[in-house]
């Protein structure tokens, strides 16, 4: 593969501003969390992240896109009372996200669209904090009851509380999946101080902490103020006034706050007086977190440290406990403006977040016992697009689009080293710039594979532009309504794709309906391309949701949202994928054929069908038929077949072609002619050519189906997810994309994460995995003997080591070796008055082994590995009895082609799997000169192409991004 590694293509991501988890702590909940928790990322740029933990493998699951000159400050989550259904069973409250920044107005976000849902603004001042009211206490009934039945002790409502400029408290109700005012806790006073930080002690009394040097407590039952704290004059030659920019509070009611002066103070949650102070920070302390248990406290600030505190002993019988700074860490390269906790029996971590772009996660139980995490700033579906055949490369973010033109390499620069790095200027030239107007920034983008249109979407329309190359520069000329469909201009999408062949644009709108636009194409070259006025609206399948309903309530249509969207090679097959896990599918049925007229056909069987069962998936929200010059777009037959994926997608993509689809006709739907009982005939052909979709889920867990027949492929099904190598399944990164590469006799798919690149080669069978068995080398695919037993011996730690998901949900375990200062790991236990009986136990001794599952790796069974090994040693025979045939077959898809090709590969040298961790961060990697450019050992035995395919990989690295300048406290002489 020749690679062009390219930085000049920028991205700037935002500073992160507010971090938010939808659940709150539960020390007691077993497990890595409840199946809907999520973790919310607000940016400087308007955008909220939507972070899935997945017990450990955390991936980006969406964005919802921001706008111009707008940023998000805050962010909380809430959760609906909730309900019980006829059988007694509790389902969940609808989970909803809050938001604000910079303005007088609340906004709640639709997560199922990715829209504002609705917003609360008034008269009151500029918003500069958010709280949410936690939920009362929940008691059973009487068991005459209902069994299940719940009753509330306090209202379960969710209510906020706002802090604005003014010194104002403004609280808003969120009942009736509404948001309305309520009433003014706090009228502004005669020094209009601000209110930077509130957070709620319990369900009636606000904390607030003020820029006067103040915190100010408030009983919002009776609106009158309870005490006011004060932390006394700033440090001499300072403000005078201190800043006290965040408080939180304990279950037990004990307030802790930090300020402008680096200090960090504790405050009794009974009768508000100051407990102790500590100078930890030198310079300001700008969030504060705690842990569950009470028993730990973690701080934030301008000098770049996170800081952990410790609850100490008290000292004397009657004295409160006394707190102990532990140590600091500059975990960050800038300010840590906003942090947040979650914590149940196996996840215990903290998210931080600044003006670096990249959170950061700690564990908190085992804080020195595990290694941080740094998570990407970069998305996880990547902002770079390429018209292969014109080597255009298109790159977007906010409100702005980039096109370069790559040029080929001569033959002299493609050395070793010149293959890696473009650093020749004549290599690359920016051709064109594109920055939208409006507000809205840019969800989507894509560019034809002829680079002759390139179409950006938002969520307030669809702007398409026509590029011609001109002296050297890219022409740009932006298509008007009447050169497209009128409903394409108009149209909010989230998601678009050209197909290979350029006729379809595919849109995935904001409420995850489906249309497809087709293009057309004139002889004359300079007149424009037009998009007909007719479009195609696809439905998805109704799945039965009825065995997750239940534990993901919480979410709505969220689950149901489409993350990913492809075309196959011949662009005659579509495949969509959900959050959830679905897979629909739709084929063009037809030939083409312009003498045909474009209408919609109702289906005159859909209403019978429907009559006689309306539960049939396979005719419900069949409607009607749009079709196109002789072609129409149908719901796969085989689509109810494909099998739910136990994870999300975040790579779905089909396998090219090698070889040419039958064509059956080739002047159209020659013979078909109108009737009075079928005024619009077209052939019912389904499509014939290359059917295998590839998928990588978020489990790191690959599957190849054949769309077409509904069924997995013979290659998935003898190389199962336990046969991919243990490094593969271990990577902490998840997935962001594929390129295939099918020159020659290749059947490679390159792979890539942000930090990663691997290669799989679907001609050959990854090696067996069974016990005692030779496995490849995950770096160059050399064979060794390795044992498979698993070893839970003590002294294990590089086999405890090789698992990194057995963690609170941060890093990987520190070997003993490594450690340094961090929390105790014995503890002395005293059972009545004697101390000299006390026993000293390890706690490390206390946590009980994860299963193979929960530990994120499985093991196969002997029945599934005896399966495996009969699928791939009768491939092996019958590649021994058809090596002496000659086969003449076209089918890309035939079952004999494939078991050959296998065969006869298995025997070479060729490394199953490859990969490299040389570049990071990757935005994203596209291909150049078309998959088949040059293709001229095709159908020739070539154990490794001088060439393969070209790709230009876009790397993003932190140091290149321009960032604030940072505070550099005394004698600090690190970097």
């Amino acid at each position: 593969m020749d690679i062009h590694r390219c930085r000049f293509v920028p991205y700037p991501p935002s500073a992160i501003n507010a971090l938010a988890f939808s659940h709150p702590s539960s020390p007691t909940h077993p497990g890595k969390g409840p199946s809907s928790l999520r973790l919310a990322i607000g940016r400087a740029n308007g955008d909220i992240e939507i972070w899935n933990p997945l017990r450990g493998a955390w991936y980006q699951e969406s964005i919802l896109r921001g706008a111009k000159d707008r940023s998000i400050e805050g962010l909380v989550w809430t959760q609906d009372p909730e309900d019980v259904d006829k059988s007694g069973n509790i389902i969940p409250g609808k989970l909803r996200l809050f938001s604000i920044g910079y303005s007088t107005a609340v906004t709640e976000w639709s997560l199922g669209t990715g829209r504002p849902a609705r917003h609360s603004a008034s008269n009151y001042g500029e918003i500069w904090c958010m709280a949410a009211q936690p939920k009362g206490r929940l008691l059973k009934k009487s068991e005459t009851a209902v069994k299940g039945q719940i009753q509330d002790d306090e209202s379960q409502t969710q209510n906020l509380a706002v802090g604005c400029a003014d010194g104002a408290i403004v609280l808003l109700s969120t009942a009736d999946s509404d948001l309305r005012f309520t009433k003014i806790l706090a009228r502004p006073s005669k020094k209009k101080s601000r209110v930077l930080s509130l957070a709620f002690q319990n369900r009636h009394t606000i904390i607030a902490g003020h820029a006067d040097s103040t915190i100010r407590i408030y009983d919002i039952r009776n609106d009158q103020p309870v005490r006011n704290m004060t932390l006394g004059p700033g440090p001499p030659g300072g403000p005078k006034e201190t800043l006290v920019w965040s408080v939180k509070c304990f279950l037990d009611g004990t307030i802790v706050s930090g300020d402008s002066t680096g200090t960090l103070c504790f405050w009794d949650g009974k009768n508000y007086a100051l407990l102790q102070r500590i100078k930890s920070h030198d310079a300001d302390i700008l969030d504060v977190a705690v842990s569950a248990d009470g028993q730990s406290v973690f701080s934030g600030g301008m000098d770049r440290r996170t800081t952990l505190y410790r609850r100490t002993g008290s000292g004397t019988p009657g004295e409160s406990h006394r707190w102990a700074k532990i140590t600091h860490q500059r975990m960050h390269q800038n300010d840590v403006k906003a942090m947040a906790t979650f914590e149940t029996k196996g996840l215990s971590i903290l998210v931080s977040g600044g003006l670096d772009t990249t959170p950061i996660i700690v564990p908190v139980q085992e804080f020195g016992r595990e290694h941080h995490r740094t998570l990407v700033s970069l998305p996880q579906e990547p902002n770079v697009r390429s018209a292969s055949k014109s080597r255009l490369l298109v790159s977007w973010w906010d409100r702005e689009v980039k096109i370069w033109t790559i040029s080929k390499r001569s033959k002299g620069k493609m050395d070793e080293d010149a293959s890696s790095e473009v650093d020749w200027p004549q290599g690359r030239r920016l051709v064109a710039k594109i920055v939208l107007q409006g507000n809205e920034s840019i969800t989507s983008a894509d560019i034809s594979s002829d680079g002759k249109i390139l179409a950006v979407a938002s969520m307030a329309e669809i702007r398409v532009f026509r590029l011609r190359l001109k002296a050297g520069m890219l022409k740009v000329q932006k298509l008007e309504e009447a050169q497209t469909s009128a409903d394409l201009s108009k149209r909010q999408a989230k998601m678009i794709e050209f197909s290979p062949d350029t006729r379809w644009l595919a849109t995935i709108g904001a409420d995850n309906s489906i249309q497809l636009y087709r293009r057309l194409e004139t002889d004359n070259d300079k007149s424009s391309p037009i998009f007909l006025q007719t479009s195609v609206e696809l439905k998805r399948l109704h799945r039965d949701t009825s065995t997750t309903k239940a534990r993901d309530a919480s979410l709505g249509s969220y689950n149901r949202s489409i993350n990913r969207l492809t075309f196959s090679a011949d662009s005659r097959i579509l495949a969509v994928s959900d959050i959830s896990g679905f897979l629909d599918t739709w084929v063009l049925e037809g030939h083409e054929d312009f003498t045909q007229t474009n209408d919609e056909e109702s289906n005159p069987t859909d209403a019978a069908d429907k009559s006689e069962s309306s539960e049939d998936e396979d005719v419900e929200e069949k409607d009607s038929r749009t079709s196109i010059f002789g072609e129409r777009w149908i719901r796969n037959p085989a689509a109810p077949l494909l099998t739910k994926l136990p994870a999300a997608p975040l790579v779905l993509v089909f396998r090219p072609s090698t070889t040419q689809a039958t064509e059956t006709l080739t002047n159209g739907n020659i013979g078909v002619h109108p009737t009075r009982h079928n005024p619009h005939p077209h052939f019912h052909d389904l499509p014939n050519g290359e059917d295998r979709l590839f998928v990588l889920t978020a489990e790191n867990q690959i599957y190849e189906f054949n769309v077409l027949s509904g069924k997995i492929s013979d290659w998935s099904r003898r190389n199962p997810t336990s046969s991919l190598p243990q490094d593969f399944r271990d990577l902490r990164d998840r997935a962001k994309s594929a390129v295939w590469d099918i020159r020659g006799q290749n059947e490679r798919i390159w792979i890539y994460g942000v930090s990663w690149l691997w290669m799989f080669d679907f001609s050959r069978d990854l090696p067996p995995v069974d016990d005692g068995q030779k496995i490849v080398n995950a770096t160059n695919g050399i064979s060794k003997e390795v044992s498979l037993k698993r070893k839970r011996g003590d002294n294990d730690e590089e086999s405890t080591a090789s698992r990194p998901r057995i963690d609170t949900g941060a890093g990987s375990k520190v070997p003993k070796a490594k450690l340094g200062i961090g929390i105790g790991r014995t503890m002395r236990t005293i059972n009545g008055a004697d101390a000299a009986a006390g026993q000293w136990i390890n706690l490390e001794a206390e946590h009980e082994a994860l299963s193979d599952e929960e530990g994120g790796y499985l093991l196969s069974n002997e029945s599934d590995l005896a399966l495996v090994k009969l699928r791939r040693d009768n491939v092996a025979t019958t590649g021994r009895t058809r090596n002496s045939h000659v086969d003449n077959s076209t089918d890309a898809d035939t079952s004999e082609n494939d078991d050959t090709r296998v065969a006869k590969r298995t025997e070479g040298k060729r490394p199953a799997y490859w990969h490299t961790y040389k570049y990071r961060p990757i935005l994203g990697i596209v291909l150049l000169g078309g998959e088949t450019d040059g293709e001229a050992a095709v159908g020739e035995e070539d154990a490794d192409p001088p060439s393969g395919i070209e790709v230009a990989l876009v790397e993003r690295p932190l140091f290149d991004v321009e960032l604030p300048p940072r505070y550099v406290g005394n004698q600090e002489w690190d970097t």
